[in-house]
């Protein structure tokens, strides 16, 4: 994008939204490269959830990202102009791998996120992966990690596109074992 007057007011809306938003204190938030190939306007960010007390130096408990796409077009296949896509990896608790519904859960996250949120969207899609790991021979004194994906997109309502990044971050702190905030209470978190 080369200046502001050449970009469309409705994604310089979702632009400013998204930096409006506060996400949690334990949530850093990053802008990165947007893909570029598959809208004229894009903007990415990663997160990372850094539970309080956590040494930054260990591992997150969960991290991804969240795309916000918009061609003024519209596209077919989101069925209108904007499109959210997102990633979310999470370690969680060996003993969780033996849970055969734990896909079924992590997906009803992402749709509980959505609703709660109460942004419109539709076009809701994605796909849930568990991958469990078990070290042997000289490995083997290593614990076993299980981790889960969640990548999922939806179409959101152009009005309020930008807004889209708040259930993405409660996505992002479930996914982490994070408690939800009580109703009426709102993080005072960091700044994009």
């Amino acid at each position: 994008m080369t200046a502001d007057a050449e970009v469309p007011p409705e994604f310089l809306r979702a632009l400013h939204a998204l930096r409006d938003h506060r996400p949690r204190q334990e949530v850093r938030l990053t802008e990165i490269p947007a893909p570029a190939r598959i809208a004229p306007y894009a903007v990415a960010l990663t997160g990372e959830v850094t539970p309080p007390g956590e040494d930054l130096e260990e591992e997150e408990p969960a991290g991804g990202r969240f795309v916000l796409l918009h061609d003024p077009a519209g596209q077919e296949a989101w069925e209108g102009t904007f499109r959210v896509v997102t990633l979310v990896r999470a370690t969680l608790d060996p003993e969780v791998a033996v849970d055969p519904l734990l896909c079924d859960a992590a997906w009803t996250w992402v749709e509980d996120a959505l609703v709660a949120s109460g942004l419109g969207h539709h076009a809701l899609g994605g796909t849930v992966t568990k991958v469990q790991s078990r070290s042997f021979g000289a490995l083997a004194e290593r614990p076993d990690e299980v981790e889960v994906e969640i990548r999922a997109s939806w179409s959101p309502s152009p009005e309020d596109a930008g807004a889209h990044l708040a259930p993405w971050t409660v996505l992002l702190c479930t996914a982490a074992g994070l408690p939800p905030l009580p109703d009426g209470v709102t993080s005072l978190g960091r700044r994009l």
